[in-house]
This record gives structure tokens, sequence and C-alpha cells, in this order.
């Protein structure tokens, strides 16, 4: 259980350790990454499920590479030929994608990760929900003796890469705020925190986690999000 809270309280971060971590060990371009975002944001509302002007559809594999008038929105490997990469990339008002009216306009950086990928061959990915997820190989780090579990190890191959050192470990007062916002979304009550603070047992942090877990807040806090979502605040309560 305490393993499980430490990863939690660092959750928001871990994506942006782990994304520069693999794109500075390895710099192929992944579609699910760093390709199908743009066209999410950029392509879809006019080339998806919903509308496919052109009769074109970027959210699936046919739509990319499959063959059509004027040729195949990608051919994998070559720029000059891939219509979709000379739509985007043109100065031509008249032909550039997305069009002026859409009020949408890919940025220099969007447009390199594009060339790149179809250079390195245009690999497509089935949706991420679609794929059986996989333990990535654990980084190789400097300092072993700070890391306690393989996601400290992504965190500090990180951090070694920019030559930085860990912060220093949090004391007490700092460790029962975090965990406590963590689990219930409340500080933790001035008797909850010195009990904690005089607590000399080595399991002091794990008996805190249990009784937030069992505690209604947490079940309450975790249902917030959910009640978010379906704009529960904009209804009249039911």
């Amino acid at each position: 259980m305490i393993k499980y809270i430490q990863l939690s309280v660092l959750f928001s971060f871990i994506p942006l350790f782990y994304t520069s971590y693999s794109l500075a060990a390895e710099p192929t371009v992944s579609f699910n990454r760093d390709i199908r975002p743009i066209l999410a944001e950029n392509c879809l509302a006019c080339h998806g499920p919903g509308t496919r002007k052109a009769g074109l559809r970027l959210d699936k594999e046919e739509g990319l590479f499959g063959e059509r008038k004027g040729g195949p929105a990608i051919i994998k490997g070559n720029l000059k030929q891939s219509l979709l990469y000379q739509r985007v990339t043109t100065e031509d008002e008249d032909d550039v994608m997305p069009p002026p009216k859409s009020r949408k306009e890919l940025k220099p950086a969007q447009k390199e990760i594009i060339r790149r990928w179809i250079e390195q061959g245009a690999t497509w990915e089935k949706h991420w929900s679609l794929i059986a997820p996989t333990r990535p190989p654990t980084p190789s780090i400097n300092d072993a003796t700070w890391v306690r579990n393989p996601i400290d190890a992504f965190v500090l191959a990180r951090l070694e890469q920019a030559h930085l050192k860990p912060a220093a470990q949090a004391d007490r007062r700092a460790l029962i705020r975090r965990v406590s916002f963590d689990l219930i979304g409340l500080p933790p009550t001035p008797t909850e925190g010195e009990a904690f603070v005089s607590d000399p047992s080595a399991n002091a942090y794990d008996k805190v986690v249990d009784r937030l877990l069992a505690s209604p807040q947490d079940g309450e806090h975790r249902a917030r999000d959910w009640l978010d979502a379906a704009r529960y605040a904009a209804t009249p309560g039911r």
C-alpha cells in the first residue's frame, strides 16, 4: 500500500519525466504520442468520424495510407509525394491545411514532428486503448541508493540527464499534508498532524495511508472528478 501511495503522489508528474526521458533515449516519433494529438486537434473536425471532407478520414489507417484520388495522404518515407505533408507546409492559402477559416494553424514544431514521422517510415499505431500495456525497461542510473521503486529510476534518470540532484526528503509535516490532500482533498487536522509527527513506529506513514483510504472522504474525493465530468453542479441536484 505504501508504495502505491508514494507513486500516486507523484502521478501527475510522471508523464513529463517519462516522456522527456523516452525522447532523449529514443528519438523515434510515436504515432499515438506525437502524431495522433496533432491530427485530433487540427484535422479531425473536418476529416474524422463525423465529417469526412474530400472523402478523407485521418483517424483510420486506411484513410492515411490507402489509395484515393490524387494519391494517398501519406506515403511512408516519401515527403514529396505525401499530400498531407505538402498541404500542411504550403504557403498557398487556397491549399494550406488546416484552412485559414478554421482558425487553426500547425506550429513549426508540429510540422517538424510530422516530417520526422514520415521520414522514419510513418509507423501506424492502433488507439492506445486497444493496445495491451507493456512494462518499459527500467533506465540505468548512477545513484541507485536513492531509488526505492522503479518509478524513482525514471525520475532520477531524467534528473541525471539534466545534471540535477533530487530534492531532499520532505519532513513529516509536509508528508502528511501531501498524502491528505492527495487522498481526501483536505489538510490533516492539527491533532492528526501531531500524532503522525510524534509516532516513532516504522510504519507510521502506512497507518496514515490506511486510515485515509478507509475514510468516507477518500470516496468523496474520488467521486468529485466524475461529478465534474457529468456537470453535476449545473444540474438541479438530481
